[in-house]
């Protein structure tokens, strides 16, 4: 039988379950990555996946025109995004509870059916005010589906597939990270900025086929007989709501507005720790964090991703402000999406022999390079001007992706897959997050800026500076943070906390 029959007869096979409790890997069914239906349940979930992350990335480019076309303020625009990022990075964190408590396959197939309706209605959105609110409710619906993806992986497969299976999951993401920018401006030129999010409605659909019949379910029992953390994910909601509110804000916020932001920012947050120090069933199992590792990986994550979402972001407004078209702007992406592509289960293979320490510090370095030769793209920038610093960008941020995600997997126990992926889904969102909504005030940048090519370029090479900082910091967390890292595997683990 063809590995094409062989596919179509696993998807008819609904999954096999055996009578052991679904909340540890090792008993039920454990896929091969290499056998048909391994291949379609990665498939489905790498989908899924980069549909999410697709979104967060394919906006960029149509916002110059859905602006104009909407009358959007900078502001507005920033809300654009944020909006989505925000919901996001709120609320992944109890999207990855939610599936660790109801079955992460589940929540998954929740989150894809929710996200596709409200792409549906972001599409036919008539004014910013009303674009922005969709955008939150379309980043609920990732919010849901994007941690679930990476723990079903987490317990789907044999030991052995684990490192190859999230290399896959990584380059898929980022390929879809990156290859937004391309999506969308081919949309925007040859249709209209309402096709960037209509396009999701047969990518959920096909998500839905490939994974609904194939995917072996699974939970963490504990979780089911525990009260939910309600007031944690409240508190988490409102500290990183109230940042970014004042971030964006900040030139049209009173001082004492700035200072009550600021306050409400700071008690939210120290509530948040507090709540989940004394809870017997934390939102966020603090313990995870005294792994030396997990923590230095997600610090590292924190400063990279608010680096990629920032120079992703200006980069395409910098490149229309030159008197690029959508699509050529957002072409310059693809140097990242080949690279990822081609080196991200690369990379993964090398950090699960020699330890994520090397790749996850030489990566954001490599990076800063690549962010420091896109400096000379100015108003009049041709493609000798960019391709050079996107390539080095991209072998840069290939290097790290992989390590990056297997090292939190890595350190943190299987019963807590949903919550750790969960976890560093929200620092990666949260790191993009804030830095979109500081960076444009940081750099000078407002009103309709964007449309200017003088005021755009002074504000983009200042951007980029700061992200060639963000990205050096990254690489001095991996650096310290992950000594002794090397023996880290994402199979066989030691217990949590253990050097």
């Amino acid at each position: 039988m063809s590995d094409a029959a062989a596919g179509a007869a696993a998807a008819s096979e609904p999954p096999r379950h055996t009578d052991e409790p679904p909340g540890c890997p090792e008993r039920h069914e454990q896929l091969d990555r290499r056998s048909p239906r391994g291949r379609l349940v990665l498939a489905g979930l790498t989908l899924g996946t980069g549909t999410a992350i697709l979104d967060g990335s394919v906006v960029n480019v149509a916002l110059r025109t859905l602006g104009a076309d909407l009358g959007a303020s900078l502001a507005q625009l920033q809300w654009v995004v944020n909006g989505y990022l925000l919901a996001l990075a709120s609320l992944v964190l109890v999207g990855g509870a939610l599936g660790d408590r109801y079955g992460r396959l589940r929540v998954y197939l929740v989150g894809v059916v929710w996200f596709g309706v409200a792409s549906a209605l972001c599409a036919v959105a008539a004014t910013p005010g009303q674009l922005v609110a969709l955008r939150v409710l379309q980043g609920v619906g990732a919010a849901l589906l994007t941690p679930g993806a990476l723990s079903v992986i987490r317990t789907a497969f044999r030991a052995e597939d684990r490192a190859a299976a999230v290399g896959t999951w990584a380059g898929a993401s980022g390929v879809a990270a990156a290859a937004g920018p391309l999506v969308g401006g081919w949309l925007v030129d040859h249709a209209s900025w309402r096709w960037v999010f209509a396009i999701n409605i047969p990518l959920c659909l096909a998500v839905l086929a490939l994974t609904a019949r194939t995917t072996p379910e699974s939970s963490d029992p504990d979780a089911r007989r525990r009260p939910f953390d309600l007031v944690g994910a409240g508190l988490g909601a409102l500290a990183l709501g109230a940042m970014t509110y004042v971030l964006t804000a900040a030139s049209a916020l009173s001082p004492v507005a700035t200072l009550v932001g600021w306050v409400v920012v700071l008690g939210a947050g120290a509530g948040f720790v507090l709540v989940e120090r004394r809870s017997s069933h934390p939102l966020v199992p603090l313990e995870m964090f005294t792994d030396r590792v997990f923590s230095a990986a997600n610090a590292m994550t924190v400063l990279v991703y608010g680096a990629l979402g920032a120079v992703t972001l200006f980069v395409v407004l910098q490149l229309q402000a030159a008197g690029w078209s959508a699509l050529a702007a957002g072409a310059s992406s693809l140097p990242v999406t080949v690279a990822l592509l081609l080196l991200s289960s690369r990379a993964a293979r090398l950090a699960d022999r020699v330890g994520p320490r090397v790749p996850m510090t030489l990566g954001p370095l490599v990076c800063a390079a690549g962010t420091l030769l896109l400096l000379r793209v100015d108003v009049d920038a041709g493609w000798l001007d960019v391709l050079p610093g996107m390539v080095v960008f991209a072998v840069g941020l290939a290097t790290l992706v992989s390590p990056l995600t297997a090292a939190v997997l890595a350190a943190a126990p299987d019963r807590h897959a949903g919550v750790a992926s969960g976890v560093n889904n929200a620092v990666a969102r949260a790191g993009s997050l804030l830095a979109v909504a500081a960076l444009p005030a940081l750099v000078g940048l407002a009103g309709e800026d964007y449309l200017d090519p003088s005021a755009m370029t002074a504000g983009y090479r200042a951007a980029l500076l700061w992200c060639t900082g963000l990205l050096v910091a990254g690489a001095v967390t991996s650096w310290v943070g992950l000594r002794g890292s090397r023996d880290r595997r994402v199979g066989p683990r030691r217990r949590l906390g253990s050097r």
